[in-house]
């Protein structure tokens, strides 16, 4: 941490552009130890609803993406006038800019890897999210199709997608609760050809569930496979597992929502070869034929790099570290209980995945009996003024499981979708909390699922078979609302 510009003047004298400066380098945190809940910048905008009146909103959409601290926020507005080029310029304010930048850098390798490897074995690449994390890592590993690479059906397509285009996949199966068992895990390990990798999440995306990380790497490393684990929905929830050879995650899921997301791995698996991208940063000399790559991780950030991000990114560990993982967790617990549980005991609502008493984030995906999942969401949100997920999550695989769907049922649901038709898509509705959840925000949205599941609405609903979408049959409500027919639940 910055304390003076100079080595002889009492820290609180500096010139007010110098104590700004300092300011912009030093992402805040609050000034004493906070405990959850926690509101987040917007928490309880008032929004329209089809009766003509306003409520406030609630979000319960964190696997998704939160909203910011009010900390990340404070940190990014005192940063934005200091905004300069990074490791570009000789300026003052590109080397402010550069150190706030390297800064969320070792701030993201100690989140990573807190006291575990001396300083040099590992490097954190600042990327924008899971996903592209996941794809460079899977293009540096030069994986080919008699690679095999050892995966489970729980996960995100971040986490399949890549490994399935670079190498030959093994997948472990689920049991019907949605659990992966370690047993499952080391067979898969034990198979041949051995696997180049394992390839696992933290946390599911759709149930919150919570794969015991710890034994699954154990059994990999005494197997001499490494192991990348998918902490996207992990980190903002506990700590993330040290003993991974690669972590990836973002920013935006952990209340810093500026588009900057982490991958952590050992340098040398990033010292040789040509980068995932190409271009100016990652180089120390071009000529037109020939390149000489620098050294990383400056040699895996090929352009200008977003340094909002990065700045945005610090300023939330350190918020979660000024609160600390016991406050965090013990909020997670009691909110996940209370979510679970009082979904699971609502007339004609599934919870999916392990039952209600089971540890899991405060993550919850439920149907609705005889109303469509784009339904439910459609009328919490128009009624209640509540915002939740519906569709499948980009876990198709998954929660096709978790839905009990034979391979003929997905079959026919695919050739509607390639006719253009998402009208009868299979999927559930997701409920997700953070930071910010109070009691009361999950007996307000147990009340609201209780009156979708129990009868009809008042108000008319029109569904878009392209999209899927229902919408209220109000032209005043919203109206300029998605004119361009995308669906709300890609994949």
């Amino acid at each position: 941490m910055v304390t003076s510009l100079s080595p002889d003047r009492p820290r609180g004298s500096e010139p007010e552009h110098e104590r700004v400066a300092v300011l912009a380098r030093v992402p805040l945190t609050p000034p004493r130890a906070l405990a959850p809940p926690v509101p987040l910048v917007g928490d309880g905008m008032p929004v329209p609803c089809v009766d003509g009146t306003e409520r406030p909103y609630l979000s319960f959409d964190a696997a998704a993406s939160t909203g910011a601290l009010s900390q990340v926020l404070a940190a990014v507005e005192a940063f934005v006038p200091w905004y300069s080029s990074v490791h570009r310029g000789a300026g003052y304010k590109s080397q402010l800019a550069t150190a706030a930048y390297e800064d969320a850098r070792a701030a993201a390798l100690s989140f990573a890897r807190p006291g575990r490897r001396p300083a040099g074995d590992d490097v954190a690449i600042i990327c924008r999210n899971t996903t592209e994390a996941l794809n460079h890592l899977a293009y540096r590993l030069r994986l080919s199709r008699e690679d095999v690479v050892v995966t489970t059906v729980v996960e995100h397509h971040a986490n399949l997608l890549p490994w399935s285009r670079a190498a030959t996949c093994r997948h472990v199966e689920c049991g019907p609760d949605g659990t992966v068992s370690l047993g499952a895990v080391e067979a898969a390990l034990d198979e041949r050809p051995a696997p180049r990798l394992l390839a696992v999440t933290g946390a599911s995306n759709i149930t919150g569930w919570l794969p015991d990380t710890g034994q699954i790497i154990a059994a990999a490393h005494h197997r001499g496979i490494p192991v990348v684990v998918d902490a996207a929905q992990l980190a903002p929830h506990r700590p993330l597992p040290a003993d991974a050879d690669f972590l990836a995650w973002s920013g935006h899921k952990m209340y810093a929502p500026f588009g900057a997301g982490i991958l952590v791995g050992p340098r040398e698996q990033f010292a040789d070869g040509d980068p995932f991208l190409a271009g100016g940063g990652a180089v120390d000399l071009v000529d037109l034929d020939e390149v000489v790559w620098t050294g990383p991780p400056d040699r895996e950030e090929a352009g200008s790099p977003n340094v909002i991000g990065a700045v945005a990114l610090h300023a939330a560990i350190d918020a979660l570290d000024k609160i600390g993982w016991p406050a965090l967790i013990a909020h997670d617990r009691r909110i996940a209980r209370s979510l679970r549980r009082g979904l699971a005991t609502i007339p004609g609502v599934r919870l999916l995945g392990p039952g209600p008493d089971v540890e899991t984030l405060p993550v919850a995906a439920f149907t609705v009996q005889g109303v469509p999942h784009a339904l439910v969401a459609a009328r919490l949100a128009a009624e209640e003024a509540i915002g939740v997920r519906h569709g499948c999550f980009c876990a198709h695989p998954y929660l096709m499981r978790l839905l009990g769907l034979g391979r003929e049922e997905v079959r026919q649901y695919r050739d509607q979708v390639r006719r253009g038709d998402r009208s009868a898509m299979p999927g559930a509705v997701r409920a997700s909390a953070g930071i910010n959840t109070t009691d009361d925000d999950v007996q307000r949205l147990l009340a609201a699922v209780a009156r979708v599941a129990a009868g009809r609405s008042s108000v008319h609903y029109d569904q878009d078979p392209h999209t899927g979408d229902y919408r209220p049959s109000m032209p005043a409500w919203l109206p300029r609302l998605r004119a361009d027919r995308r669906s709300c639940f890609p994949g």
